[in-house]
């Protein structure tokens, strides 16, 4: 449904929680000022409703998670059948049945569909663990000798201080440097042009070449990129990368946490090149809302490089396996795994990137995405202010929409996949709405 705003935005209630919310939370979290934010208290399909009983639509999927739609019905039913029986679990002692199944399914929806042998799990809780159980899978393979990685400019993954280092958003890495182990190298991004690739194929001979190349045991990447900017490279990336890792001997490690789950039109991102990860980190659209994430390798790796558990894992958590989670991406997984879904993500995505195309504005730098995770860019001179005041517009009239890049210069659309034509129309209508008023005004 189309959005329905009865109150101001955001109304009293949001308001008065929002002033509640500065006075208990650490002030870096939450971004609070007069316009933001407003407060959920309930979701279905593209909507969310807020405290103030304001309906909007949302074409952030909540960080690209309810790619199935808010409260779906498959997840939702599993998690309320799971919470009747059991909540709480052992996972790396007593686990559930859950588990097992779960583990099952990811092996065979990665490494049993590319080789014909379902891969093996480490699960985990979010997207950046399951990056870090990557990392240290690297070096264990490696038996320590080759730490280094190679990852990439605009890179997010995650937060925590292993996935910082191999970040590639100074931002975010920065004020931690002090307190990080220099082991990644960081290279640019291709962008979409032949002559980025070009560049690129020479800075890895360059590194990989030059003295200390040979400590270098992976290559960490995402095939397009989420929070840096709906950026997506040229087709033969992901090949040329999968030849180099195979000529040095290195892994290479794909991070589909946000681009898994067909949010690009295929089940993974990497399925569109055909390219095979040797190690694939999942997690966001997993569950459609239970926090729940996976690393999943091929069988034989997995095994060389951990070691059987003497009752002590290496890495492991309190809540691993966690019981309604593993319920909730069972469910998802049905859905996910039938070719219906990736094939309305493929048509519902072209019908927006049209209509985001049809919008004309000199300050539209470039449209671009696959499936639905498509990004505008606006123009960098001015770009991030611009893109934070059409945010900030768009949810005056009932849009949830999210600014992305470097820069954040990048108006970014990941909405549920069951967003409709009229939805769609009214999308693009009112994006032609922003940047024709905003351009050259300062509200």
């Amino acid at each position: 449904m189309l959005p329905d705003v009865r109150t101001e935005i955001p109304g009293p209630r949001s308001r008065a929680l929002a002033a509640r919310l500065r006075r208990a939370e650490s002030r870096n979290v939450t971004f609070v000022d007069a316009e933001f934010p407003v407060f959920w208290e309930s979701a279905e399909g593209v909507n969310v409703w807020d405290v103030d009983g304001n309906r909007f639509l949302d074409l952030t999927s909540a960080f690209a998670v309810a790619s199935l739609g808010h409260n779906a019905p498959g997840p939702r039913a599993a998690l309320l059948a799971q919470a009747e029986r059991l909540i709480h679990a052992m996972g790396d002692v007593h686990p559930t049945e859950g588990k097992v199944r779960l583990c099952e399914r990811l092996g065979e929806l990665t490494f049993g569909r590319w080789l014909g042998q379902p891969g093996k799990v480490v699960l985990c809780g979010s997207g950046f663990e399951a990056v870090e159980a990557a990392l240290k899978t690297a070096l264990l393979f490696s038996k320590g000798k080759r730490p280094g990685v190679i990852a990439f400019t605009g890179a997010y993954h995650g937060l925590g201080y292993g996935a910082l280092e191999v970040g590639g958003l100074p931002y975010f890495r920065e004020p931690f440097r002090a307190q990080l182990k220099d082991f990644a190298t960081l290279l640019p991004y291709p962008a979409g042009a032949t002559a980025d690739l070009e560049k690129l194929d020479a800075a890895l001979r360059d590194t990989l070449g030059r003295r200390g190349g040979d400590r270098i045991g992976a290559i960490l990447v995402e095939p397009a990129q989420g929070r840096g900017g709906e950026v997506f490279p040229p087709r033969e990336f992901l090949p040329l990368l999968r030849t180099v890792c195979d000529a040095h001997g290195l892994l290479l490690i794909a991070d589909e946490i946000y681009t898994g789950f067909n949010r690009t039109g295929a089940l993974f991102a990497c399925d569109h090149s055909g390219v095979v990860p040797d190690l694939i980190c999942l997690g966001k659209a997993l569950t459609g809302g239970f926090p729940l994430s996976a690393c999943v390798g091929r069988a034989e790796l997995m095994d060389t490089a951990w070691p059987e558990s003497s009752g002590e894992a290496l890495h492991t958590s309190t809540f691993l396996g966690h019981p309604l989670g593993c319920a909730m991406a069972l469910a998802a997984l049905e859905e996910h795994a039938r070719p219906e879904t990736a094939a309305g993500v493929a048509r519902a995505g072209e019908r927006l990137l049209a209509a985001l195309r049809a919008v004309r504005s000199p300050k539209i730098k470039a449209v671009r995405g696959r499936g639905l995770m498509l990004g505008v860019e606006l123009d960098a001179a001015g770009g991030g202010d611009l893109a934070v005041r059409v945010v900030k517009r768009a949810l005056r009239d009932g849009v949830l929409l999210l600014a992305g890049g470097p820069a954040g210069n990048v108006l970014s659309f990941t909405p549920p996949f069951g967003l409709a034509d009229d939805e769609i129309a009214f999308v693009g209508a009112r994006l032609q709405e922003y940047l024709t008023f905003l351009s050259g005004s300062s509200s």
